[in-house]
Formats: C-alpha cells, sequence, structure tokens
C-alpha cells in the first residue's frame, strides 16, 4: 500500500509533544507508528485483549478503562508522569472509534488538551484522511487505497491556564477537520 507522510513541522529531539490524530479506523493505531517521534500510546484497555499484542500493549503504554473513574483518574497521572519523564504521548481525543459517520469526527474528549495544559508542551494535530477507506470499523477485510499521516505544526499551550481547555480542544479539532474537508468536499 503506498504511504505518505506530511510533516509540517520538524520535531525538536528533546522536545515533548502530544499527538493527537482523528481516530476512524484500527489501521490507525499502526499509522501512527509512522511518526518520526516515538510516543507512547494511551488507549483504551480493549488492546489488552489481543493475544500477545495485548501483552506487549499494556507493557509499554498507558491503558485505560473507560468505564471507571478512578482509571481515567490514574491515567491522567501516569500521562502526566510520562511527560515528566520526557515522554511524548499519542492520545486519539475521540475516545477510540466513535463516529459512524467518517469522515465527519466525534467530540473531541478533555484528557490531552488537560494534560498539555498543566504540562505546558504543545499538542499536534494529526490527520489520517483515508483509513476509514481502507479498514472500516465494520470489517477487517482492508480495500486497496494510499495511506496517508499529516502531522501539522504544533499549538503552544505556553501560559495557558485549565480554563482555556476547551478552546485548545476546539482549535485542534478545527485543524484536523479542515484537512479531512481538503479530502472530502460532501456537505457535512
Amino acid at each position: 500500500m503506498p504511504v505518505s507522510v506530511e510533516m509540517h513541522f520538524t520535531p525538536e529531539k528533546d522536545k515533548v509533544y502530544i499527538f493527537c490524530p482523528n481516530h476512524f479506523s484500527y489501521l490507525d493505531i499502526p499509522a501512527m507508528g509512522l511518526n518520526p517521534v516515538n510516543a507512547i500510546f494511551v488507549g483504551k484497555n480493549d488492546m489488552e485483549k489481543i493475544p500477545l499484542f495485548g501483552y506487549m500493549y499494556r507493557k509499554l503504554h498507558i491503558t485505560v478503562n473507560r468505564e471507571s473513574v478512578k482509571s481515567r483518574y490514574e491515567t491522567l497521572l501516569r500521562a502526566g508522569k510520562a511527560v515528566e519523564d520526557g515522554k511524548s504521548l499519542t492520545i486519539f481525543p475521540e475516545g477510540g472509534i466513535i463516529t459512524r459517520h467518517p469522515p465527519v469526527m466525534a467530540r473531541f474528549k478533555d484528557g490531552a488538551f488537560r494534560t498539555a495544559i498543566e504540562k505546558q508542551i504543545e499538542i499536534v494535530p494529526v490527520t489520517i484522511p483515508y483509513n476509514w477507506i481502507i479498514l472500516p470499523d465494520s470489517t477487517f477485510l482492508p480495500k486497496r487505497h494510499s495511506m496517508k499521516v499529516i502531522f501539522h505544526e504544533p499549538i503552544s499551550t505556553l501560559g495557558m491556564t485549565l480554563s482555556e481547555t476547551g478552546s485548545l480542544r476546539e482549535k485542534t479539532f478545527r485543524i484536523i477537520d479542515a484537512e479531512l474537508k481538503k479530502y472530502f468536499n460532501e456537505d457535512r
């Protein structure tokens, strides 16, 4: 499958980022492996159930049980600690493959944006336009199509307070949504 990566910035070697991609397909997780920055994934604990992969995922990444308030809180603490340890994060802000009408995104959750503001690190919006066509959520039979991952310019959180979480979340959403609309012009 042809793959292309667009970087709209040059990542700084020792800088920590939070990468926030849209999420329409299970193919989005391996697509984020094209990220030139080594990042820890923060994701649902459902991934732990996959034989062999689940064990490795649990050991290398941060998992969350979205049904548990305690787990969500502990995940925020672990994500904050990872950032303090100099590790970048990948967080799918939709909270999973939620939308039933790709390429229309679901509303973003606050976790990535709260962590970015609390730790004063940059958010990198990421657009993955075609994976929902290649591997729709409803099937495990891939279709032939090129894969593309677009890493947008980082959004600074320097000086932001938690009261600005919503505006940071919405700005990130708008950047990804505008990019998706370049590829899919139908009324959404």
